[in-house]
């Protein structure tokens, strides 16, 4: 199908905008034609016309941006009066009270912009034909002068408050973005706490979140079970040391093992290892019972729980680590040790 005026020439050559019969054309033998309707008639806005109404719009432009500062200002006390702290209550206020503050900071400049630009500046259409790339010195020259009169138009000179609002707006909110990166600079260089959990000998298993001891006869063959350490609520920093320590546990026939990265790390088809994947740290927690493999949803880098945990796809690029495992005299679940190895992205350093 093709395009073309019915007089056979380009109207853009003529900068005609409107008025010219245009063929519609489908195969060799259907023609259609029509007119091109150009712009109806331009329907002025209510704040064009009505002096109040622009002054209301004005003030409501204002008050947009004022709550975008406020939102601003929210969000450093915010940052100050309510730290993360180390638990979950403490974390979920400071990151509403974070979100909040950083939502209105940019919606306020965000809807204040859009209201400005529908209620107060020009709303007349216009029409410009194509044109080379690299425009000529007179047509930078113009448009030089369109940014100009766009500025006039917008009267923000003449509107010193609304000129104030915005300049405040647009000044407060790199605030969001720069306290939390520099007020965390320099907090923890210690990489080395990466090499070492919780996880040591004879600490036994226990299922996340309740914290109850597991048996090896609790746990059936194909089922999943999500662990972490024994007395993990009463460490210093008890979610820093879950989000290291965290542990899939899976049953298995132990005929389907193919392999282990230590000897005697597995208990009667039972195997444990690092939930945290060696990508970039994304929980792998699905797992494939006839494959035997965990799937990381992040980026899908795929390990197989019967092989040591190697990677068979993805861009991961070391296995998950083993926990060793055995059983207590009462039957339940330990660690036989630590990790051999530290747990997470392969792009941390790493102190062997």
């Amino acid at each position: 199908m093709s395009i073309t005026p019915v007089n056979g020439h380009d109207d853009h050559e003529h900068g005609d905008t409107a008025g010219s019969d245009v063929a519609l054309r489908e195969g060799e033998n259907s023609v259609g034609k029509f007119r091109n309707p150009g712009f109806g008639p331009h329907r002025p806005r209510r704040s064009d016309v009505d002096p109040a109404a622009n002054k209301r719009a004005e003030r409501q432009v204002v008050v947009l941006f004022a709550i975008s500062i406020l939102g601003t200002i929210g969000f450093v006390v915010a940052y100050f009066a309510l730290p993360p702290g180390e638990t979950l209550a403490s974390m979920r206020t400071s990151n509403l009270a974070l979100g909040l503050g950083l939502a209105f900071s940019l919606l306020g400049i965000g809807l204040a912009a859009v209201h400005w630009a529908k209620s107060l500046m020009n709303d007349h259409e216009k029409a410009e034909d194509r044109h080379a790339q690299r425009t000529s010195d007179a047509g930078r020259a113009e448009a030089l002068q369109v940014l100009k009169d766009g500025a006039d138009d917008s009267a923000i000179g003449r509107r010193g408050v609304l000129k104030g609002a915005l300049v405040s707006s647009l000044a407060l909110f790199p605030l969001t973005l720069a306290l939390p990166l520099i007020g965390e600079v320099g907090e923890d260089w210690n990489v080395s706490k990466f090499k070492r959990t919780l996880w040591a000998k004879n600490k036994k298993l226990t299922i996340d979140p309740t914290g109850r001891p597991i048996k090896a006869s609790d746990v059936t063959v194909g089922s999943v079970v999500h662990v972490i350490p024994e007395g993990l609520d009463e460490a210093e920093a008890p979610l820093d040391e879950k989000a290291k320590a965290v542990v899939l546990l899976v049953r298995m026939d132990p005929r389907d093992i193919k392999s282990e990265q230590g000897e005697g790390w597995s208990y009667d088809g039972i195997v444990a290892f690092s939930k945290i994947c060696t990508h970039v740290g994304c929980p792998v927690a699905l797992y494939e019972q006839q494959t035997h493999h965990l799937l990381c949803p992040c980026h899908q880098s795929t390990f197989d729980v019967a092989d040591g945990a190697k990677v068979v796809f993805g861009p991961a690029k070391r296995p998950l680590p083993q926990l060793p495992i055995t059983v207590d005299d009462e039957g339940y679940l330990v660690a036989q040790s630590d990790f051999a190895e530290p747990i997470g992205p392969s792009f941390w350093e790493r102190l062997r």
